[in-house]
């Protein structure tokens, strides 16, 4: 495999003023259908720019440094817009959260047409027996789908190896982020290989949380690496990373509303090769959404399109005041550390 690029620096983003991004700022709260990674009530900053919208949505715990390239990435969408894409529709996986195995039915039939699904594992508080439960109803259920599981470190090397050799009796496409550091990873998938168990390993906080993004292809750490536009910086930046790391990729979203999906589509469209589907499909697990026309899944994919928050939807959907408030005070620290 060739050695990656050392990372080169993006493009200059122009930043609008504070008052610019207040000025077409909408701060939501959307409820779950079920609890995803603790998770029963998203809030969402939604900001309208020249060029349309853009979604600021890092999640409370992440510090200003860290939400600043969330920042960035809305930005981008709603003042610069998205590079041009290569394909206008996009396969996407079912998601299934860390439910009961007698939820999982439940749960993807809000999907439509299902050819992939991701299947939350290692949930905290939760067995590997719980795991395996989850996994075994959903192949039953999709006997020819692509299955991956996501971890989101939840484990630590000894748990990962033993897990995965259970689970992979399923077949297993691939598992995302068995481990949480790098060096983690680079063992897990060099055991798993020594034993002869076919699981392929995926990097997703490696290289979504890392200063270095690259740094888990250079390790040799993974076999393909999950992108996500905003805890990136944006699409470009984004590009610019999986062209870096040489290594398959699959787009993915952070929990985002249709605003935040679209600037997935945006990356997902515009990659040279898409070799997996996206999981990009999550706006099935909100009880509604900001736009008439939501970014889900149609057969599978979702088509190309722009997506456009409904007036009536925002006031319905409106955070309250003090949540508000929060949002734009961490508007503006965070804003302040893009303009230094």
């Amino acid at each position: 495999m060739p050695r990656p690029e050392p990372p080169r620096q993006p493009s200059p983003l122009l930043v609008p003023s504070f008052n610019e991004l207040l000025a077409g700022a909408h701060v939501v709260s959307l409820p779950m259908r079920v609890k995803f990674r603790g998770v029963t009530v998203r809030e969402s900053l939604l900001l309208q720019g020249p060029a349309g919208w853009g979604e600021f949505c890092p999640f409370p715990e992440y510090g200003d440094a860290e939400a600043s390239r969330w920042l960035a990435a809305a930005i981008e969408a709603a003042w610069q817009g998205f590079p041009a894409a290569v394909r206008t529709s996009i396969p996407v996986n079912a998601t299934v959260p860390a439910v009961p195995a007698d939820r999982v039915q439940e749960v993807l039939a809000r999907f439509g047409r299902v050819d992939a699904v991701k299947v939350k594992v290692a949930e905290r508080g939760q067995s590997l027996a719980e795991d395996i439960a989850r996994v075994q109803a959903v192949r039953s259920a999709l006997p020819h789908a692509a299955i991956r599981v996501d971890a989101n470190g939840g484990w630590d090397v000894p748990g990962a190896v033993k897990a995965l050799a259970r689970l992979a009796a399923v077949g297993l496409e691939y598992a995302e982020q068995p481990v949480p550091t790098i060096e983690g990873l680079a063992e897990v998938r060099a055991r798993l290989r020594d034993a002869g168990t076919p699981v392929l390993i995926a990097a997703d906080e490696s290289v979504r949380k890392e200063t270095d993004p690259l740094r888990v292809a250079r390790a040799g750490a993974a076999d393909l690496i999950v992108v996500k536009v905003a805890p990136l910086g944006g699409v470009r930046r984004a590009l610019e990373v999986v062209a870096q790391a040489g290594l398959p990729a699959v787009v993915s979203s952070a929990l985002d509303t249709s605003v935040g999906i679209r600037a997935g589509l945006a990356l997902a469209a515009s990659l040279p090769e898409l070799p997996y589907a996206c999981g990009l499909g999550t706006v099935s697990l909100f009880e509604s959404d900001v736009t008439l026309d939501p970014l889900t899944a149609d057969d599978g994919a979702i088509r190309l399109r722009d997506a456009v928050p409904d007036a009536g939807l925002l006031e319905r959907y409106a955070a309250s005041a003090d949540r508000r408030d929060w949002w734009l005070a961490r508007l503006r620290r965070v804003h302040a550390r893009l303009t230094l």
